[in-house]
This record gives C-alpha cells, structure tokens and sequence, in this order.
C-alpha cells in the first residue's frame, strides 16, 4: 500500500527491507475526495503527511477572503509545522483539489519510528528541510518575481497545473486576479508561437 512512499523513501535515505517495513507500521493511507480537507484552521496538526496521489492546497483566511499559500502535488509534505512544533492551534488549511490519497504518520507515531529507526530522524531532517526549503522559494518569488516570472516557474515545475487545480486559486496564489491570470497566459501562449 505505502509502495510510492518507500520508493521515496529509498532515495533519500539508505533503508533495509525490515526497516522500509516500518511504514506500515506507523502510517496510516487518508483517502480524500475533491474539496475534503485534510486540516482546517482551529484544529491543531498532529500529524505531518505524504501525497502519494493528488493535490492539495494550502491556505489561509484574512478579513474574510482565502489566501492561497502553496499547491503541493505527489511526493510533497504537508503540515502546519507550528501548529505541528508547539500543539497550538492552525491558522492553515489543507484541501484537496482532486481525489488525494495522503500518508499520514501522527506525531506519537512519528516519535516511535524514530526510536525504533534512527535512519528515520535523518529522513525526518531531510524532509523538514524540503518543507523549509520550498516556503523559502515561495518567499523570495513573491517578493522578487513577476507574477508572470512565477506563472512560468509553476507552469516549468508543474506543467499539468490547469488540468489538476481551478484557475481561481491558481490566480490567488501567484496574487493576481484570474483576468489577469488569463492576459499572462495569453502573453506567454503568443510568445511561444512566434
């Protein structure tokens, strides 16, 4: 069942069998539909998650409008890390944008398996360096890219992107208006051509 996360896992961190077997043990498969959510804001996060198949979208609300944070597609961590670190609770939400199947391992769990497998904490180290790493792209584009600069990083990385995630939050994460999404397309559609 967790076959995709330990191929995953194998790349990162050099496993036995016995030891990829742990997974197993210790996550549990969250099946979601489209728009489920897998953490809402209030909730406190006691787990952190792989998306083995799907899409989910990270956000938050300020004075009433949703804030697209992220889009985390196969092989990307989820979680709300300070809710997460401190047991306080989330300010983030997590929702599917397609049929998802998410690996969860909770925190005890994840406390156990790296007692049981120290090889585990170096991939917990790995994996919350991943994590960091992309809020730290996600920073710098904002604060020094062009939406038209990110839409074409997103696209490179993701080019399947408009089939998989409406253009509503596809918009609201690069902080542009959907009309304004449309024109950058566009721009970047006839430039291609010529």
């Amino acid at each position: 069942m967790f076959d995709r996360l330990k191929t995953y896992c194998k790349t990162k961190v050099p496993l036995t069998d016995e030891e990829l077997k742990l997974i197993d043990t210790y996550f549990e498969n969250k099946d979601l539909k489209k728009k489920d959510f897998l953490l809402q804001d209030g909730k406190i996060c006691n787990f952190i998650g792989f998306i083995a198949d799907g899409t989910i979208r990270h956000f938050h609300i300020k004075d009433g409008i949703e804030k697209t944070c992220d889009i985390s597609f196969e092989n990307a961590w989820v979680t709300d890390f300070q809710s997460f670190t401190h047991n306080i609770s989330c300010i983030m939400n997590l929702q599917a944008m397609e049929n998802t199947t998410v690996f969860v391992i909770r925190k005890e769990n994840l406390n156990k398996l790296y007692n049981e497998c120290n090889k585990y904490e170096t991939f917990g180290r790995l994996m919350a360096e991943q994590v960091a790493q992309r809020a730290t792209e996600i920073a710098m584009s904002l604060s020094s890219d062009k939406p038209e600069e990110r839409f074409q990083n997103l696209i490179k990385k993701q080019p399947d992107l408009f089939q998989r995630v409406p253009q509503k939050y596809i918009a609201n994460f690069l902080g542009v208006s959907p009309e304004s999404l449309s024109r950058i397309r566009n721009r970047i559609f006839k430039k291609s051509k010529s």
